[in-house]
């Protein structure tokens, strides 16, 4: 599992930083309805992030995260990957059971429900979307660093721990082999101490990157473990400060 169960973004809130937030209902072109949680920002910069939880779904880390990245200006729309199998009712908190869930997602659905998401967030005519952005963590990390082949017309692709290489359950293909099919920016993030991704694995994606004129930026953080990012990792305190910094720098870079 990428996150304890009762773990928390390792991100201090900002007061006044978000405007309201909700849980919202949306439905995908093949009519899959699933859950999603939007939070709008007091002080909107043109910015906006879907955020592709990992294998939980829609957790309340994402719903937090959500609101964190709201309190810096940009706009966020956290979604969930079951409504197919398990419908918008079921709570996706520490009782859920995700495995028999996720074992059932598919490239097909995971893409259509996250052009969903991209459509959502810039629908709102007054509160315009100039760069949009995804971001995912282990499942949904792979599933960021893909979505720039969706056609998104993204500004950028976050990943944390996002394997970047080899043959996905779901039939989601692998980021190191559709890189000529990219747009826009990526921004990997991954842990020096993660067995999940070694340095060679990382280093294929960067020059696929490389090859296909994409500007990219790839981080290791020494002696950091997969799902580095939680508050409750005080070890890896740093770490997380550090890979925060480089993700509020890279929007701000592209809005």
């Amino acid at each position: 599992m990428c996150f304890d169960l009762d773990s928390h973004p390792p991100i201090p809130p900002i007061s006044g930083g978000a405007l309201d937030s909700e849980r919202v209902v949306l439905t995908a072109a093949d009519g899959n309805r699933f859950s999603a949680f939007r939070a709008r920002p007091a002080d909107p910069t043109g910015a906006g992030i879907v955020i592709l939880p990992d294998v939980r779904g829609l957790h309340p880390f994402y719903e937090e995260l959500a609101l964190r990245f709201a309190e810096h200006g940009i706009e966020a729309l956290a979604i969930d990957y079951f409504g197919r199998t398990a419908g918008t009712d079921t709570p996706r908190d520490d009782s859920f059971g995700y495995r028999e869930h996720v074992d059932q997602a598919t490239w097909d659905g995971l893409g259509a429900d996250v052009r969903a998401g991209a459509t959502a967030i810039r629908s709102d005519p007054d509160r315009p979307v100039r760069a949009l952005f995804t971001v995912g963590f282990c499942f949904g990390g792979r599933l960021a660093f893909v979505s720039p082949t969706l056609g998104l017309g993204l500004a950028g692709a976050i990943g944390f721990y996002g394997v970047p290489a080899g043959t996905h359950y779901s039939g989601m293909p692998a980021p190191v082999d559709v890189a000529d099919a990219m747009s826009g920016a990526v921004l990997g993030l991954f842990g020096g101490a993660d067995p999940s991704i070694p340095a060679d694995a990382i280093d294929g994606f960067e020059g696929a990157l490389r090859t296909a004129g994409i500007d990219h930026r790839l981080v290791t953080y020494p002696g950091a473990p997969h799902s580095f990012f939680d508050r409750k990792a005080a070890d890896f305190a740093g770490a997380s400060a550090a890979a925060w910094d480089e993700v509020l720098a890279f929007i701000r870079a592209r809005t």
